[in-house]
Parts: C-alpha cells; structure tokens; sequence
C-alpha cells in the first residue's frame, strides 16, 4: 500500500487520547504482513515484533503515537453540546466542522456568531471552552439521548493533496510518523537483523504519554527512538524554531537524546545521502522519548521528528518526501545495530 492511502485510511479514523481502539485495529492489521506478531496491551499500546532469530538479541523499538487532539463532551444547552479540549487551541474551534464518535458517527458544527452581530471588542477576544457549543441539529432530549457525556469529538476532514508532494489533513501527528514505520519495517523485510524490532503504535501521548512509559517499561528495550512531528517552516513561524518542510527528518540533539544514538543517525543519514535538520531540545523534547528515556533501569533513546504545518489544526501539512526519508533513516540505523551498537 503506498504511503498516501495508509495516511488517509490511519488519518481518517477518529480516535483521540483515551479513545484510540479504532486506530488501533487499523494499525495492528497494517503491521501484521510486516512483523512475527501483532498484539495490544493492557493499555491499549499496538505492539509488532519481529524477532532476529538470535539468541538473546538486544531489542530496538520504534515507537510513534496513535491518538489525536480533540474534544469530549460534558453537557448540553438546549440541545448544543458542551465540551472539554484536549490539544485543541480554542481558537481553531469556531465554525469548524466536526465529528461526534457515536455509532454511527455524527457531523456537527462548532457554533459562532456571525460578525454582524459581534462588537469591536468581542472580535478581538479569545474564545473560552464556555462559550462554545457543539451544533448537532438536535433538540435537547434528542441530545442527551443520542450522545452521551463522555462521547469523544474529532475534526472532520478529508486528505487533500497540495501541489505535488504534500498531503493535509487531521492527525498527521502523528500517524505520518506511524506510517513512517510501517515504510521502515517493509524496508527491512528483506534483510538480516541483529536485534529484535519492535514497533509501537502508542497511546494517550497527548494526554500524558503513558501508553510509551507502559510499553516500554513491559517491552524492556535496549534501544528507543520515538518519532514525533515538529514544526515545519511558514512565512509567519520562527526561522529558529521551525524546519523546511520536504528537507529530511530532523534528529534530536540534547539531554533527552542519548548522544551515541544521535551520532548513529547523523552518520547513517550522510552515508544514505538523506538531507537531516538538527533540533536542538535543552530540555524534554515535548515526545514519547521523555518518558521512555527513564523507564526501568534506563533506555538509551533518540528523538527523530518529520516536519509538519499547522500542527494540531484540522490541515496538518506533511511533504510525502519527508515520510519516506524518515523510513529510510530509520531501516539503515537499525540495521547491524547489534554489531556496531554505541560506536
């Protein structure tokens, strides 16, 4: 399957943090012809393995996250929705389209005030959870009868090209990185590893990344990488704080990232030929590197992030180019990993 139909088949599927059973089934059958095993844990975490054949072979994981930002409900007003926000800016919200995830899902719309009728100082504020509402075309008792509190809400949006090499749409983080390794794992089928690889598709990262501490705290990896999204350049976005989109995956470069591992990425990269930008993270790096840096006794880790636009808006932005560089980075690091391990 080519990258752009694994995005828009993971990226179609509303599953925000504490919701991700959807996301997680697609994820486990899109693993399966790729690994030795596919499970879920306790938590919810998409496990794939695919063991080297060695006797006691270290184990490299590669893990990306498969929840999205969104809303959930917690009330209703005459027949309005009222929500909570989790990773949504709520500017982003008024009249955006959105889906309540009832069975089957609902379209709404976030409700607004049209500008006629809004002062000069109304336009110029920020809007608050509690004056937002969610317009379902119900009645109140329709409302509270056909959604529940606790019923979680997603962007609605579609995947679209732009230009040639880029692709929008929600939830790209971090799904374009999860697509990154399937893309990896399907470059290694072919070749001989030395350590097991494991693939984790992770839960509750933008809530507070326990499903990467449980995964690897079960898993015990020798080696972690976690693949996250950063932000990729606009006319308005910082020149310091953002990177090219379509020039390479950007590697980690601080206290979160254990420096062998870093050196093994920029190495692998100069001898593929793949354009990298460097971050520097003085502190955590905002990724599943964070806490699985510190589980167990410790776990030499590396952050490697795709740029993305728009991050956490419903037109996340991605350069296909970019998903695929990330993959091939990815498959040359982790092969003879074993072998040559902290050189």
């Amino acid at each position: 399957m080519e990258t752009e139909q694994i995005l828009e088949r993971l990226c179609a599927v509303g599953a925000p943090s504490g919701f991700e059973s959807p996301v997680a089934l697609a994820a486990k059958e899109l693993l399966m012809p790729l690994t030795d095993e596919v499970w879920t844990d306790r938590v919810g975490n998409v496990v794939g393995v695919r063991r080297c054949g060695r006797a006691e072979a270290k184990k490299l994981l590669l893990d990306a996250h498969l929840d999205e930002v969104g809303l959930v409900v917690t009330g209703y007003k005459d027949g309005f929705l009222r929500f909570s926000a989790n990773g949504i800016d709520l500017r982003m919200l008024p009249d955006r389209e959105v889906t309540v995830l009832t069975n089957p899902p609902m379209l709404g719309v976030v409700a607004c005030l049209p500008p006629h009728v809004l002062s000069a100082e109304d336009r110029e504020k920020a809007p608050q959870a509690k004056d937002l509402f969610i317009d379902v075309g119900l009645s109140q008792k329709k409302a509270e009868r056909l959604i529940p509190i606790g019923t979680p809400v997603v962007y609605r949006a579609d995947l679209i090209r732009l230009g040639a090499r880029q692709v929008c749409t929600k939830a790209l983080d971090d799904r374009a990185c999860f697509a990154s390794l399937l893309r990896a794992a399907e470059l290694l089928q072919n070749r001989a590893l030395d350590v097991d690889l494991y693939i984790l598709g992770s839960v509750c990262e933008e809530f507070n990344g326990v499903g990467a501490q449980v995964g690897a705290q079960a898993l015990m990896p020798d080696y972690c990488v976690a693949v996250d999204v950063t932000h990729g350049k606009t006319p308005d976005s910082s020149k310091d704080e953002s990177f090219v989109m379509g020039g390479g995956p950007v590697v980690g470069i601080g206290p979160n990232c254990t420096r062998w591992m870093t050196r093994r990425l920029l190495n692998k990269a100069a001898g593929l030929g793949v354009a990298v930008q460097k971050e520097v993270m003085e502190r955590s790096s905002g990724t599943n590197a964070w806490p699985m840096q510190v589980a167990n006794e410790g776990i030499a880790t590396a952050v490697l992030s795709i740029p993305l636009k728009y991050m956490h808006t419903p037109v996340e932005v991605v350069e296909l180019s970019d998903i695929e560089d990330t993959a091939r980075l990815l498959a040359a690091f982790a092969a003879n990993l074993g072998e040559e391990g902290a050189q």
